[in-house]
């Protein structure tokens, strides 16, 4: 009897401790699931930069001479045809004083023999110089007339290389650096100095094939509004505007330049900059979910999907773009399916659950305002 009593107390004791576990396993957990919804998604791209004048052009000695004066210094503006250097010109106006009386002499021996043409020719209709005299003074009249208008070309020459001299601006714009300071040699093709033309400025970047052919099917291309973040990473507050795409793409980078225009009414850019270039772009339609949804196994993203007898079923799914707070859904969901909201980590398998509907629109709304 005595053993009959300990076997039924340990019996008891064994159903007592194994009718919580039962209970446990069986308990239906409660999440709030929700919907994917369908929207016109904004987002932004980024591309890198290279920020150039809309006019730059280097300033280089056409001869070789000493810089006589600088009439400008560095950071300077200046006006089109502004007077920038002078060269030693000396020997260049000795020449042109040598080159100007050989015209002048040679011009006063055109005009001699042409008197005498005319009056040999009176002469030749008398029948008192015959026709070959007439002939070989026409020649020599000729060869006259050939000297002057070389004697024209070289004197035009050594002014024009006077000229050189005089170094002037070709619009108006920036002075950039001077390597070369007054009393310095330089030689024909040395660089003086550099403008640039600033009130406008050209920003050039590159993308890639997908982004170029996403670019051209999309509503951005007929805006062609772009923004430029500064090497601050503050945004610029002129938009510029894409205004020409190169014909080809780089072998090498498989990339395609670009190029928009900039005002730059406060002279903040600078040619040789750098920023980046944002293009506001909308995904049409996309199927947004919330990233709180998603879990990842080996690299792949999933969610749990809920059916209709409230049952979990692990889905993978693919991502089309990944934002802050969200994914859109290329494939492996439907506008009308319901995914668990949160608690992901939590939920199992096969699991049944109880399940709360939570407008994903509302919800997405007030985690943006928290």
């Amino acid at each position: 009897m005595k053993n009959s009593q300990i076997l039924f107390l340990a019996l008891c004791l064994f159903t007592a401790s194994c009718t919580p576990k039962k209970e446990a396993d069986k308990k239906v957990y409660t999440y709030e699931v929700v919907s994917p919804i369908v929207k016109d998604t904004s987002y932004t791209s980024e591309y890198v930069a290279e920020i150039q004048s809309v006019r730059y052009v280097e300033i280089r000695s056409k001869i070789k001479g000493f810089i006589e004066k600088n009439y400008v210094d560095e950071g300077q503006s200046v006006k089109k045809g502004q007077l920038l250097f002078t060269l030693t010109f000396s020997e260049l106006e000795k020449e042109l004083q040598k080159v100007n009386a050989n015209y002048k002499a040679t011009l006063a021996d055109l005009k001699a023999s042409e008197v005498e043409l005319n009056n040999i020719m009176h002469l030749v209709e008398k029948n008192i110089v015959s026709k070959p005299e007439l002939d070989v003074l026409q020649a020599k009249v000729n060869a006259l007339k050939a000297k002057v208008e070389e004697a024209q070309a070289h004197k035009d020459q050594v002014a024009l290389h006077l000229s050189f001299a005089q170094i002037k601006a070709p619009y108006d714009g920036v002075i950039n650096r001077i390597p070369h300071k007054m009393g310095s040699l330089v030689e024909e093709g040395d660089m003086l100095t550099s403008i640039s033309d600033n009130h406008e400025i050209f920003a050039y970047f590159n993308l890639s094939e997908i982004d170029y052919l996403n670019y051209i099917n999309s509503a951005e291309k007929k805006t062609k509004i772009v923004r430029l973040k500064l090497a601050n990473s503050e945004i610029y507050p002129h938009q510029g505007k894409i205004e020409t795409i190169e014909s080809e793409f780089d072998r090498e980078t498989g990339n395609i330049a670009f190029r928009a225009r900039f005002p730059n009414p406060d002279a903040i850019l600078k040619h040789g900059a750098n920023g980046k270039i944002i293009i506001d772009k909308t995904l049409k339609n996309a199927l947004i979910i919330p990233q709180k949804s998603t879990f990842e196994i080996q690299d792949k993203l999933y969610v749990f999907v809920v059916n209709e007898d409230n049952i979990l079923k692990q889905r993978n799914i693919i991502p089309k773009m990944r934002f802050r707070d969200f994914y859109a859904v290329e494939s492996g969901l439907s506008k009308d399916d319901k995914i668990v909201f949160e608690g992901v980590e939590n939920a199992k398998d096969g699991a049944k659950i109880e399940s709360v509907h939570v407008d994903l629109a509302t919800a997405m709304s007030s985690g943006n305002q928290e």
